[in-house]
């Protein structure tokens, strides 16, 4: 996967996290940014993918902002993945000259590879849900809160 998809999962993971962690409330493309450590308008390309997938919502204006509309024990990695991922391939697949016999045969097996590699990352993140990174980040919270021993 080439390295804007890789920044826009990385990117919808963490907005789909924090939205989890605070489903009562909706959060702002500045907020979200600002805890991303990236820009808003970054932020919001990313979510508009998540929306048009149905995993979240937004309501412009004051009181608006996003929220995950599904229960975070539903929603995977590997939907969150396909939602922002588009067509980008796993392995860097380049284009050859059409005239080149090695390359036409290169590009048709680096193709079937590219496939088999996405199934396979695809299973993996179907092991892992957005309530599970929730609980995980809430007790990484916990446990950098606390003090430490003397």
């Amino acid at each position: 996967m080439g390295n804007a998809a890789n920044t826009q999962f990385a990117v919808g993971v963490h907005a789909m996290t924090l939205l989890a962690a605070l489903p009562e409330s909706k959060q702002s493309s500045e907020v979200l940014a600002g805890s991303i450590g990236s820009n808003p308008v970054h932020v919001r390309r990313v979510m508009a993918h998540l929306r048009e997938a149905g995993l979240v919502e937004s309501r412009p204006g004051v009181g608006g902002g996003w929220r995950v509309l599904r229960d975070p024990d539903e929603v995977t990695l590997a939907e969150v993945w396909r939602a922002v991922r588009g067509d980008a391939r796993v392995l860097g697949v380049h284009g050859t000259n059409p005239d080149c016999a090695v390359g036409r045969r290169m590009q048709l097996e680096m193709a079937a590879i590219d496939e088999r590699a996405v199934r396979a990352l695809e299973r993996e993140l179907e092991k892992t849900t957005l309530a599970k990174l929730v609980e995980d980040s809430k007790a990484a919270e916990q446990h950098l809160a606390r003090p430490l021993p003397a």
